[in-house]
């Protein structure tokens, strides 16, 4: 009781003293360490998460609150709207060293993907102007990943909705974009042909409080050898 009364005054001296912030943020850090002595023993050891998580860099987003993570658990990485763009060696770099870092250093057995209600990374995609025009130095050109999601929610007949309606569709069709452009890493095709690795997609309504998972079906063919002639 003393630890977490502990932690909630400093928690709130945090809040209040934005000049104290690594001050306290340590104190809390060292004092969560020491009431789960055992957890962060073992975690100095190394990392062996079974979830790579990609999510939105949104605050009011937090996947480890939404599913409970705990230290060691998944491996995330945030970005504006979720994206997983496809294998490229050229662009992307940060995310391509991420997935392959997850899959061949940890072995995660699962990637799971996470779009949100109210998303402004998808509502600036679905708003995107046609006229090439570009206002945002990184914004836009990150936001284009998700091009194929916006044409498939226009395709079916949703684009004279309401724009929150097709930025609700656009963020789950978005999450299924970034699944299929998953397949495309070579250490993604690898772990799925050996049955070591599943591709969940997820979506989080944050206003009504509803958490939505579902499975992406992958039915990667084993290579076929083709003997010379």
């Amino acid at each position: 009781m003393a630890s977490q009364l502990a932690l909630q005054r400093l928690k709130n001296l945090l809040s209040e003293k934005g000049e104290l912030d690594d001050v306290a943020a340590a104190k809390i850090e060292k004092l969560t360490a020491e009431k789960y002595p055992d957890c962060f023993n073992e975690l100095a050891e190394g990392q062996s998460p079974k979830f790579l998580v990609f999510a939105c860099s949104d605050s009011r987003v937090s996947p480890s609150h939404i599913l409970n993570f705990q230290p060691g658990e998944a491996f995330m990485v945030r970005n504006i709207a979720n994206m997983v763009p496809a294998f490229n060696q050229l662009k992307y770099v940060g995310v391509g060293a991420t997935i392959e870092y997850a899959i061949t250093a940890l072995g995660v057995e699962n990637i799971l993907v996470i779009g949100h209600s109210r998303c402004g990374g998808i509502k600036r995609l679905m708003t995107h102007p046609e006229d090439g025009s570009i206002p945002f130095d990184f914004i836009d050109e990150w936001v284009k990943i998700g091009l194929p999601a916006k044409a498939k929610v226009i395709a079916n007949g949703l684009g004279g909705h309401d724009i929150d309606e097709q930025c609700e569709a656009c963020a789950r069709e978005s999450v299924n974009l970034s699944l299929v452009n998953l397949q495309s890493y070579p250490y993604v095709q690898k772990a799925i042909s050996d049955r070591k690795l599943a591709l969940r997609g997820g979506y989080y309504d944050f206003v009504h409080g509803v958490f939505e998972l579902w499975e992406l079906e992958s039915h990667i063919s084993p290579p076929i050898i083709i003997p010379a002639p």
